[in-house]
């Protein structure tokens, strides 16, 4: 066995580990828990742009692309553009291993109900702008779905991040919507399902909480939709996500 291999083998029995270790998983659902009342994950950027979202799932979306190698990321919820930002830049420097054959290739589609024009301006002036479109309108909006599906037509390897209004029925009209587009072996990543583990209560200024939010769209759209699976091992790899039963990999 290479060493390659046998340090795959070494990160494969540490993930076995974490998903025995319940204590460990409850103890990283505390953490996350009392971090959200401060804004924990408000505090970070990706090449300059606000990201909001955990340290952990940047690292978690970065290895997705590098390893599935998408040529279209449809990112639904833009905020400030740091979601976009990371994801082009990785499908940039993916489009870098084969510049003079196909330059600018890969695309990151964002889509917003609101891109306020600050935010425009930042994303278009970025220098990883070019690999970036944007659409402004409802995720949900038929119209604006239609929009999508026209750009996806022209791609073979397609994934998804889904981070816009989080109540449950919001979410699951996107999964309908675009999980279809996802290619098999590739990713629908839905964040923000963790709200489902708050205690009750926690989200009394939001449309969303307990058996409202995306974690319970997730489970109602994987009843009727067995082409996808919880990867349960990105979860436990992570420890602390936005994102539990999030990662849906498409299997056939």
């Amino acid at each position: 066995m290479n060493h390659e291999k046998e340090y795959e083998l070494e990160v494969k029995n540490n993930i076995k580990k974490i998903s025995e270790d319940k204590d460990l998983q409850a103890l990283s659902r505390v953490w996350l828990e009392k971090t959200i009342p401060c804004n924990y994950a408000y505090n970070f950027k990706w090449l300059g742009r606000p990201i909001i979202q955990e340290p952990q799932d940047i690292v978690a979306i970065q290895e997705l692309i590098w390893k599935e190698k998408p040529d279209l990321v449809v990112d639904i919820g833009i905020a400030r553009g740091g979601s976009l930002i990371l994801c082009a830049s990785i499908m940039a420097l993916l489009d870098m291993e084969n510049i003079n054959l196909a330059p600018l290739k890969r695309k990151v589609l964002g889509v917003d109900i609101d891109i306020r024009k600050h935010n425009r301006i930042e994303i278009e002036n970025h220098p990883v702008s070019p690999w970036i479109e944007m659409i402004e309108g409802s995720s949900i909006d038929k119209g604006i779905a239609e929009q999508v599906k026209d750009v996806a037509k022209f791609y073979n390897k397609i994934m998804i991040f889904m981070d816009s209004n989080h109540t449950h029925d919001h979410v699951l009209k996107e999964l309908e919507l675009y999980a279809p587009l996802v290619t098999k072996g590739s990713y629908c990543v839905v964040f923000d399902t963790g709200i489902e583990d708050l205690p009750e209560g926690s989200c009394n200024d939001r449309h969303w909480g307990k058996g409202n939010n995306p974690k319970t769209a997730v489970w109602e759209y994987l009843k009727t939709h067995k082409e996808f699976k919880i990867d349960k091992d990105i979860e436990h790899k992570l420890l602390i996500t936005a994102a539990p039963d999030g990662y849906l990999k498409r299997v056939k």
